[in-house]
């Protein structure tokens, strides 16, 4: 057991949208990242998500809306929801997710990250 100070965890988040493990428990991950920019369309078939935003303004696309989440809020997405994280500018986000979740879920492509780095 030790603290987790995650302001000096992400003074070691490398790049954006690549999302870097700080803890693990009961089968699921909390991961630490940098995003700016969009991000893909895509969803999860069997895992939901939730983004909790440390730092910024994130907007979450979904194809029938958009909602803006911001500093010491966070979103659930459910799984099989397709959406589409957009960063107008730097956001840091904690997300808390199963072990098996891929970031671009259904997709696969550059921005896949299959073998994340544990801070």
């Amino acid at each position: 057991m030790e603290v987790i100070n995650i302001q000096e965890k992400f003074t070691r988040v490398e790049g954006y949208w690549n999302p870097h493990i700080v803890a693990e428990l009961n089968g699921q991950q909390v991961k630490l990242a940098r995003l700016k920019g969009e991000f893909v369309w895509h969803h999860h078939e069997t895992e939901d998500e939730l983004f909790y935003v440390l730092k910024g303004t994130l907007r979450m696309a979904f194809r029938d809306k958009e909602v803006s989440i911001g500093p010491g809020e966070c979103i659930v997405v459910p799984r099989g929801v397709e959406h589409k994280p957009i960063a107008d500018e730097e956001v840091e986000i904690m997300l808390f997710e199963p072990a098996s979740t891929v970031n671009t879920g259904n997709l696969e492509n550059e921005r896949t990250r299959t073998n994340l780095q544990k801070i």
